[in-house]
């Protein structure tokens, strides 16, 4: 089977979905029976390069500069003018099964032009209404570009069912299936950590919509000296979160990593005892599943995947949105119950085994068979 890929992001540009195309790449070429062209973004000049065996990486350079993990307007429309060309050049020259479209806007729009019949993963920006970011557009032009690209494709998969919910507003009618992320539980394992107090660990893109500022102003609220934030990380609200921290005084118990590479992230996670995400607004968090396979109990927002990862007093606690007085009650719980933060993190092990990259490429393999055989 032969499929043409597209996805604005890969490794080291972009975030949780370029990862999970990495992962879900390598799994293709493991299991076989699967022939795959990515058309993706550079960070310096147009490549071609064979990422695995049968599945090669188009690069092409959209001229970016700054935060590597941040896509302005700029660079997602600069690819979709590159990208849709250089993807029709491709279909004039070989045979494709279908198109995968990882993100309905912009690359859902672009495979919906080449003719091939195409699958939609939605990974949240993309859905409506999903990032305030994109408020009035989605109002005005994206609310009803997404219904046409959906209605068109021969699948659509979310990545939690929060997100196919958010979707289904859209588009009430349409069917959308859920093929959760996956985690690398050989790559992100636990290890004992040396050292007094209480590490509260956040890997996340520094942005407005992580509200990350609750995090920094809950672990005020716990006023224990004892109790320190690791949060690792770039973006653009670097400098605002710092000076958070300096005026709420606690500038000395916040611990501002930078950007650490996907490689070298297992120390970060193996430092924490406990892992919070306090966003307003997710899909379904890689940061989330891999702090679970280190073996730690979990905090976040109500959100997105977050009920399809974290069961109440099992694994972790749900709290609500721009609420740092809930999430530092949660941190004090861990901080006075050490036997609950072992018995919690045990429990996020065992549920992140269940969640693994192969079935997640399985799952796909499913998907593209059958719109393959649809279209005999």
């Amino acid at each position: 089977m032969d499929v043409l890929m597209l996805n604005y992001e890969y490794p080291p540009l972009g975030g949780g979905a370029g990862n999970a195309t990495a992962h879900l790449l390598r799994e293709f070429s493991e299991i076989g029976g699967v022939s795959v062209d990515l058309v993706t973004s550079s960070t310096r000049a147009r490549r071609v390069e064979d990422l695995f065996p049968n599945v090669t990486a188009h690069f092409l350079n959209i001229g970016k500069s700054g935060n590597i993990h941040y896509q302005t307007n700029r660079d997602l429309l600069t690819y979709s003018w590159k990208a849709w060309r250089y993807a029709r050049r491709l279909v004039q020259r070989n045979r494709y099964d279908l198109c995968h479209a990882f993100f309905g806007i912009p690359c859902g729009y672009i495979a919906r032009r080449l003719g091939l019949p195409y699958v939609v993963s939605l990974r949240g920006s993309d859905v409506p209404f999903y990032n305030s970011r994109f408020a009035w557009p989605d109002r005005l032009i994206f609310q009803r570009m997404s219904r046409r690209i959906w209605r068109d494709s021969k699948g659509v998969v979310a990545n939690s069912d929060g997100l196919r919910n958010l979707a289904l507003e859209t588009a009430p009618h349409q069917e959308i299936g859920v093929i959760p992320n996956g985690v690398d539980t050989e790559f992100f394992r636990s290890a004992p950590r040396s050292g007094d107090g209480l590490n509260v660990v956040c890997v996340s893109r520094l942005i407005a919509r992580k509200g990350l500022g609750d995090l920094i102003r809950a672990v005020s609220l716990v006023g224990d000296p004892d109790v320190r934030l690791l949060l690792a990380g770039s973006g653009n609200r670097r400098l605002d979160l710092q000076k958070l921290a300096r005026n709420l005084g606690v500038a000395d118990r916040v611990a501002f990593l930078g950007f650490v590479p996907h490689e070298e992230i297992n120390r970060v996670y193996r430092e924490g005892d406990l892992f919070v995400l306090p966003s307003l607004n997710e899909g379904m968090s890689n940061t989330v599943l891999e702090a679970m396979a280190c073996g730690l109990p979990v905090v976040m927002t109500d959100t997105g995947g977050a009920r399809e990862l974290i069961r109440r007093g099992e694994n972790g606690f749900l709290v609500p949105h721009r609420s740092p007085r809930a999430i530092a009650d949660r941190i004090r719980y861990y901080r006075d119950h050490p036997a609950k933060r072992d018995e919690h993190g045990a429990e996020s092990r065992r549920r992140a085994e269940e969640m693994n990259w192969r079935r997640v490429a399985e799952a796909y393999l499913r998907l593209y068979r059958d719109v393959a055989r649809e279209g005999d």
